[in-house]
């Protein structure tokens, strides 16, 4: 009997050791988390709030590469294999081809002008400036426009051409073609050098004259002086500019439909179009992989040549006397801005007065253009909305989680508008079916494809504002939300609505992700353009462009500033 009794207090006492291990273990582990929290947060964590806002953000912007990833791999063994063994070789070498060229010669003419400009003393170097950028605001899919309808089998020059004597007997009949790869490969080239341009100008204007004095000391001439000093310090700028080239043509379609030259981008759209979403998506792949094999080279390529101006004594470049070249690069600069914004500006005004005349600006007109503000304009709120809790986050809550938080939000930006909008289709096709086939989706894929730009211009203000401000607030008990909407939104609100109008003007000319998402009914500016122009009726699609190209002004202040 003793023995029992021995035997259940010993259970007793196990029994309440064990309760006593459970209830100190509990604790024990919350307080480790606790402290991997903080150490993540560097002791200043976010509020709940805050950090759900910013997650809910990085979710919505990671649609896209989600879906095109988990369809492509249920898209099937025979379809991979069909694909692979003729559609993709041949996208792949019509997509590099016409990438690589693109390129090259973009940056070959932005990095020239930007030297003539800057450097030297051609007539008006303070006008070009500004007038070598204006292509940027000219769409390539209306820049495709204009030169169909000056070079195209029914063109303006093929119509001079026949019908001039000498033009015919010595060169014989017109045989240029516009729907073909050279055709795509100049609209392109004359349509994205601006980026180059802008970039190398700042560039060039920050460069220290002191290398350059020591170079000739040396005995260097100015081609040299341009090879083995400028040209190095230029790498970076170059590189920049060729990265926005290069992903520019890889996302495009307007311009790539439009004469006829089938890419990655054209290709994905047709399957769509032909609702194969398996193919469709399983292209969409391997576009996002070769996206990421260039960003990859060219960050490579900038780790490997950094160049550095250490000197304290600045001075600033000489400006070079141009001599008897003066006249031939006057010729090229004016060359390359009469091709690339004169004339397909006189192509625009001359249908817009002949289409004003039969009566284009019309209530339906005026209908697309209402479509294209509703539709643009509420996405340039969402994004300004949604950029908040990002750059804010990334601003005063450094860590991996904000940091991850920031590079999905960046995802969009970095595919083309069909990617986006499978990745639209697939979500609120099947999961939320009340917003299918409304403009909201339309703009949700502009904020998926636009926010990093009201990102940019918002923490470009931020970083100007002290934390202290903050500090100061939330020792008045404000959390993090209430302080990031009620003191520091005013205080950056002209960076926020500079955002808003990037993205507003951009939304305006997305035309991929317009032409998928659209609800029946609902076009847009961009998609008539697209439409009309198709169809040969351009008294039609020259307003809407004029217009287009006329918005697209708003922000072109704005890069000169910067850049």
């Amino acid at each position: 009997m003793m023995m029992n009794n021995n035997n259940d207090e010993k259970t007793r006492k196990n029994n309440n050791q064990n309760a006593e291990v459970g209830d100190n273990s509990s604790p024990a582990i919350l307080h480790f988390f606790r402290r991997r929290w903080l150490a993540i947060w560097k002791g200043n964590p976010p509020g709940p709030v805050l950090l759900i806002l910013g997650l809910l953000v990085a979710v919505i912007m990671s649609i896209p590469i989600i879906y095109v990833v988990w369809r492509s791999m249920f898209a099937g063994t025979e379809r991979w294999m069909r694909l692979l063994d003729g559609r993709i070789p041949e996208l792949l070498w019509n997509t590099f081809s016409l990438t690589a060229a693109v390129t090259f010669c973009a940056v070959a003419i932005g990095v020239s002008l930007a030297w003539f400009v800057v450097r030297t003393d051609i007539p008006g170097r303070k006008m070009w400036q500004w007038l070598l950028a204006l292509p940027l605001v000219i769409p390539p899919y209306v820049g495709a426009v204009t030169y169909i309808i000056v070079i195209g089998p029914s063109g303006w020059l093929r119509n001079f051409w026949n019908d001039t004597a000498w033009l015919v007997n010595i060169f014989g009949e017109y045989s240029l073609n516009i729907y073909s790869f050279w055709g795509i490969f100049f609209v392109l080239t004359m349509f994205t050098y601006p980026y180059v341009f802008l970039i190398a100008s700042a560039s060039l204007r920050k460069m220290n004259r002191n290398f350059e004095e020591v170079a000739r000391s040396q005995g260097m001439s100015t081609l040299q002086v341009f090879w083995k000093v400028n040209l190095p310090f230029l790498r970076p700028a170059i590189g920049a500019g060729a990265i926005l080239i290069s992903l520019y043509v890889l996302s495009d379609f307007g311009a790539i439909a439009m004469l006829r030259y089938v890419t990655f981008t054209a290709a994905i759209y047709f399957q769509r179009a032909g609702f194969d979403t398996a193919s469709a998506s399983v292209l969409s792949l391997v576009l996002i992989l070769l996206t990421v094999i260039i960003l990859w080279i060219e960050s490579r390529t900038r780790k490997k040549n950094k160049y550095y101006q250490t000197t304290n004594t600045y001075k600033a470049p000489d400006i070079l006397s141009l001599g008897k070249w003066k006249p031939l690069v006057l010729f090229f600069v004016g060359t390359v801005f009469t091709v690339s914004v004169i004339l397909p500006i006189v192509v625009l005004v001359y249908w817009s007065i002949i289409g004003i005349g039969m009566g284009a600006l019309d209530a339906r007109f005026f209908g697309f253009a209402w479509n294209s503000l509703q539709v643009s304009g509420f996405a340039a709120i969402l994004c300004m909305f949604l950029a908040m809790p990002i750059i804010y986050l990334k601003s005063r809550y450094p860590s991996v989680i904000s940091s991850t938080i920031d590079k999905l939000s960046y995802a969009g930006y970095a595919l083309p508008g069909v990617i986006v909008a499978l990745g639209m289709v697939f979500i609120f096709n099947n999961h939320i079916p009340a917003l299918y086939n409304t403009f909201y989706m339309v703009a949700l894929a502009f904020v998926v494809r636009f926010l990093p730009q009201a990102m940019q211009s918002g923490e470009a203000s931020l970083s100007l504002v002290s934390p202290r401000i903050d500090e100061a607030a939330r020792s008045l008990g404000y959390p993090p939300w209430k302080v990031m909407f009620k003191v520091i939104l005013p205080n950056i609100m002209p960076g926020v609505l500079a955002g808003g109008a990037l993205v507003f003007v951009s939304s305006i000319k997305e035309l991929p992700a317009t032409l998928m998402l659209r609800p029946p009914g609902f076009d847009t500016l961009a998609v008539r353009v697209y439409f009309e122009a198709s169809e040969a009726l351009y008294h039609l699609a020259a307003p809407a462009a004029l217009i287009i190209i006329l918005v697209s002004c708003i922000p072109l202040r704005y890069l000169l500033k910067k850049y």
